[in-house]
This record gives C-alpha cells, structure tokens and sequence, in this order.
C-alpha cells in the first residue's frame, strides 16, 4: 500500500446506527450507483409500498411481485429522480404507476382468457359464501379497480381529486365519482 491510498476495510452489512440522518444523501448516492444507499431506501420505504400495494390489487401475493417490481425500476430510474418532491411522493407515485400498469395488463389478459370458453368453465366461482359479514378490508378489495383505486389514494393516501386525476388519467370530476361511488358500495357491503 502506498502512502496516499486509504487503508481498506471489509465491507460490513448496513447497521441502524449506519443510516445517515439525511434520507437525501442516500437517494443521491443510490444515484450515483451505491447498492448499500439503495438497500436503505428500500428498508425506510418497503412497508407503505407494500401496504400501497396490497391495498390497490387486494392479494398479499401480487402485492409482494409489484412490491419487487417498484423497487426494481426505482433502482432503474433513481438517477432520473430530480428532487422537485420527497423521495418518499416520487416512490408513492412509481408505486401506483407499476400497480395501474399491471392491472391494465392483467385486464388484457383477462380479457383473452375470458374469449376461451375452457377457461370460463374451469375457472372456479368468486362468490363469498352466504351469510359472512364481510370486514372493512374485505368491502375495500371487492370494490370495483377504478373506484378501489380512487378510495385508496384519496380517502387512505390523501391525494386530492386534481393529483389522482393525473396519476389515473382522468378528470378530477372523474375522480369524485369514483370516489363516491366507492363509499356508497362500501356502505352497502358493510350494512350486509
């Protein structure tokens, strides 16, 4: 070793104690490439992506897969990220962007495998057994996509009929119907 270089230590695995005090110093290093920075934005942010997940296609599995996949492309797209919101709203709205992508492909596929009569007859029944009250949870996911996603990201999130508007491609009139029409099938549900 020479005098000018610094003496190597062996790599450690991150500690609480290790996480810097500034979450912007990690988004920018997971930028510049530094896997461990990015292990720590995943650690700080992998439960409400999670959560955001689970709620918007209401299965713990397909939640886990999309959780993944955010985390995937926010790796792919961190040095794309320019700072004009929190880390934790640019991740929110890659989240829901991965999710509406896959419930637009999911659409498609189903629509396919519904045209194949074999499909439809092996397919078994989505009907809940009479006489189970369903809980809160339970209403959520069998709301319809367009107004399960609009409750979950206004009345759970807390976005505003103008930030859903753009994050799902509608009017913000759009928005509200969803919405409405989302608290009055839930009513319903839960008065079952």
């Amino acid at each position: 070793m020479t005098a000018h270089q610094p003496p190597v230590t062996p790599p450690s695995a991150p500690s609480r104690a290790s996480f810097p005090a500034q979450p912007d110093q990690d988004v920018v290093l997971a930028a510049g490439g530094d896997r461990r920075a990015f292990e720590r934005l995943y650690r700080a942010h992998v439960s409400r992506v999670y959560t955001l997940c689970a709620r918007m296609v209401g299965d713990a599995a397909t939640a886990e897969e999309l959780t993944q996949d955010v985390f995937v492309r926010a790796w792919e797209k961190v040095a794309l990220y320019r700072g004009e919101s929190a880390f934790s709203t640019w991740l929110h709205r890659l989240a829901v962007n991965v999710v509406l992508n896959h419930r637009k492909s999911e659409g498609r596929r189903r629509g396919r495998l519904e045209e194949d009569p074999e499909v439809l007859d092996t397919r078994p029944g989505h009907q809940a057994p009479a006489g189970i009250r369903m809980d809160l949870e339970q209403a959520i996911a069998g709301l319809p996509p367009g107004a399960r996603r609009v409750f979950l990201l206004h009345d759970v999130e807390g976005f505003k009929h103008e930030e859903i508007a753009g994050m799902l491609g509608v009017t913000a009139g759009g928005s509200k119907a969803q919405l409405h029409r989302a608290r009055m099938l839930l009513r319903e549900a839960l008065d079952r």
